[in-house]
């Protein structure tokens, strides 16, 4: 299905169609059905294909002048599976658990960091790894943590929590794992966002403040990794997806009133992973048809407004359950795998 609703953006496929109907409009008479001949080639249709081809061309130059700045104008880094040791925070679950699989299978060194009850402080932790794997050459920050609460209801322990896991865990990575990046100038920071970075609903502000603020964690760390740091070979990498099936959300998907699209988890890890492999800088917005949503903050006032007041509704279902949080910062125990 995605490829067909692709399709007329394609410039292969409009810039194919067009040759055809101003070169050989008689074989294609010769193809199509009576019927639907006088609309496909009428100077109407043409207008279209010529429109849609030379859309499809910007969009390709825009994509690739994006993927240049991005990587600060250089090339893809080189992935050495053999060399590499990926770091994954909440990797003993849900995604985070797909992904250490995934890079396993490949035969990727990975080491998983989970966020739980208090047991080891953060820099022991940080300092074991260093010691009994070396120095991680990626980081995942994957955990992520929700309560679907509105503003008063949240208590402080909540707020707090949602803040230290979705946004302050990012920081504490970095000063932990990235100097030995920035020394070798080699390395790859993932940041998994959300939607609610750029969209927020009712009775989910926290969460969606505390992405917010890892999308402009990501932001700025590519800016300081260039302009401060001079390590410009340090990719760096955000997720943004939509509502994706895990426990964090579990009790909203189970409301008979929740219709929203749903991606499965495999989706999003996928494009984490691959994205590592290639040894480049991306921006990733899940499902790809909600990259228009990243651009509210350029939408007139009443835009904006409208649609937070049409999805305020969503998450502010009657009997809403507390979620266990699955990640906690400061609660750290890694682990590693092969």
């Amino acid at each position: 299905m995605s490829t067909i609703l692709a399709a007329p953006f394609d410039p292969k496929v409009t810039g194919a169609l067009l040759v055809a109907l101003l070169y050989y409009p008689h074989k294609l008479r010769g193809i199509l059905p009576t019927n639907i001949q006088p609309h496909i080639t009428s100077p109407a249709a043409v207008r279209t294909l010529k429109i849609l081809f030379v859309f499809g061309i910007l969009k390709r130059l825009n994509n690739k002048l994006s993927q240049l700045v991005l990587n600060n104008w250089k090339g893809n880094a080189k992935f050495i599976k053999s060399q590499e040791l990926v770091l994954i925070t909440g990797g003993s679950s849900g995604m985070g658990e797909l992904v250490a699989r995934d890079f396993s299978s490949q035969g990727v060194k990975v080491v998983v960091m989970d966020l739980n009850p208090p047991k080891t402080p953060f820099p022991s932790a940080a300092s074991e790894i260093r010691k009994d794997q070396g120095d991680p050459t990626v980081i995942i920050n994957n955990a992520g943590l929700g309560y679907l609460q509105p503003i008063l209801e949240a208590t402080e322990e909540q707020i707090r929590r949602t803040f230290d896991v979705n946004t302050i865990s990012h920081f504490l990575m970095a000063r932990e794992f990235l100097p030995a990046m920035i020394k070798k100038n080699h390395g790859h920071v993932v940041t998994l966002a959300s939607m609610a970075s750029y969209v927020v609903h009712a009775a989910n502000v926290d969460y969606a403040c505390a992405k917010a603020s890892a999308l402009a964690f990501h932001e700025g760390l590519a800016s300081e990794l260039k302009y401060r740091y001079n390590a410009p070979n340090i990719k760096t990498t955000v997720v943004n997806p939509s509502w994706v099936r895990t426990p964090l959300i579990a009790d909203l998907i189970a409301q008979p009133t929740f219709q929203e699209s749903i991606l499965e988890p495999e989706t999003v890890t996928s494009a984490i992973v691959n994205q590592v492999l290639s040894g480049s800088s991306g921006h990733i917005v899940l499902p790809n048809q909600m990259n228009i949503l990243s651009t509210i903050r350029a939408w007139p006032w009443w835009l904006q407004t409208s649609l937070r007041n049409k999805i305020a509704p969503l998450l502010l279902f009657k009997e809403q359950v507390q979620h266990k949080p699955t990640a906690q910062i400061g609660d750290v125990a890694p682990t590693a795998s092969t």
